[in-house]
């Protein structure tokens, strides 16, 4: 009887260690299987992370460091701190972003290209060239009076009597006959006629 009862003790206790053993497996394993469904564990992942401050050697946080802890955490808006943001001015190395070249480089000012006068010249008539001087020569009449005048012309070794509108040597005109000369027109080249004078001694 006495062995039947021990049995039965260390039985019990073998179930109740068995149970325990159970139940911190489960509570391990349901958090890496279902994931975090305790209240605790929803209340940690919840709750914000703060900052613990930090603890002199004496084991009590500095009250410099739970102020600047309560300053963080105050939701108020401090306008001071605004209005300092606001008056801070942007001071650069003084080089412009929206310039390629360098700013020591002097670019010379555009020379204005020359004005062309497309403008073509006005017509300008050429000069006749002068005719060239008449090689005959006057040196006496041939009329009679009461006779149309006629002359004497000479060129070179040939002598030619002619009268007011007649040609000779087939190129010069005589227009007109006076006492002291003789008015002789070259038909090739146009321009007044010349006067040849009389000369004497033939």
């Amino acid at each position: 009887m006495k062995l039947g009862f021990e049995n039965k003790k260390q039985t019990t206790w073998a179930i109740v260690l068995g149970a325990i053993a159970l139940l911190v497996c489960a509570y391990e394993l349901i958090p890496l299987i279902g994931g975090s469904s305790s209240p605790d564990s929803s209340a940690q992942a919840a709750a914000p992370i703060v900052p613990r401050p930090a603890v002199s050697k004496s084991g009590k946080a500095s009250a410099k460091d739970k102020r600047s802890q309560v300053e963080s955490l105050d939701p108020t808006l401090r306008l001071d701190l605004l209005a300092s943001s606001e008056k801070t001015q942007y001071e650069g190395a003084g080089r412009n972003i929206f310039v390629s070249q360098r700013e020591d480089v002097v670019i010379p000012p555009p020379v204005a290209s020359p004005v062309v006068d497309n403008t073509p010249p006005a017509y300008v008539a050429p000069t006749p060239a002068a005719p060239p001087p008449i090689p005959l020569k006057f040196y006496g009449f041939a009329s009679s009076p009461g006779e149309p005048k006629r002359v004497f012309l000479k060129n070179g070794d040939d002598v030619f009597v002619a009268g007011e509108g007649e040609i000779v040597d087939r190129r010069y005109k005589v227009v007109r006959i006076s006492a002291n000369g003789v008015e002789i027109q070259d038909m090739v080249y146009s321009g007044p006629p010349q006067t040849l004078p009389l000369t004497q001694g033939g």
